[in-house]
């Protein structure tokens, strides 16, 4: 009986410990890492559209998109962070619409979790490239063989459902959000 209790002493203190370094830990790396993961969106709207000089973030409601602006202070186009679902996980990227609000500026993949080798090469520059300036006034498609027509993206060969799944996304996220850029032009 003696012994049971000592054991059961000695887990709890030892619980107790690492729950309070835990805790110290959390509290002393969560402005480092917040502060991290704005400059990496920072970095990500300065790949998607380089002339932007001013970035101001607006939240209406439940979304929150930010405003790109060149020197001049003039409207060059909008970004927006899109996730979801991907094969084996959640994908976020940054999304990026010219002023029109009918163009892609392109789109950065910021966090994946895809099968290594396959469902990664959406980060791959060549699939990225597809987006850039690609026509989203009506629904991005995502085809298996080479994109025949605007609105069209080409699949990764071994990776179809990351492909769809990346096209998904931005297609959902664009149709949520448009109207809310619309009211702030």
């Amino acid at each position: 009986m003696k012994d049971s209790a000592k054991i059961v002493g000695v887990l709890t203190a030892v619980c107790v410990i690492c729950a309070f370094l835990l805790a110290f830990v959390d509290a002393a790396s969560r402005d480092k890492i917040k502060a991290n993961a704005q400059a990496k969106l920072k970095a990500a709207i300065s790949r998607l559209a380089p002339a932007a000089d001013d970035i101001k973030v607006i939240t209406s409601k439940d979304v929150t998109f930010y405003k790109l602006t060149d020197a001049k202070a003039t409207v060059i186009g909008y970004a927006f962070i899109a996730e979801g679902q991907g094969y084996q996980g959640t994908i976020e990227m940054l999304t990026g619409l010219d002023i029109s609000l009918k163009n892609l500026l392109g789109i950065e993949i910021l966090e994946s979790v895809e099968t290594p080798g396959l469902g990664q090469r959406i980060n791959d520059e060549d699939f990225r490239k597809q987006f850039m300036n690609l026509q989203v006034s009506s629904p991005v498609e995502c085809v298996r063989n080479e994109s025949s027509g605007a609105g069209q993206i080409k699949a990764i060969t071994g990776a179809t459902v990351s492909s769809r799944a990346v096209v998904n996304i931005l297609n959902e996220e664009i149709e949520k959000i448009r109207p809310y850029i619309q009211k702030e032009k």
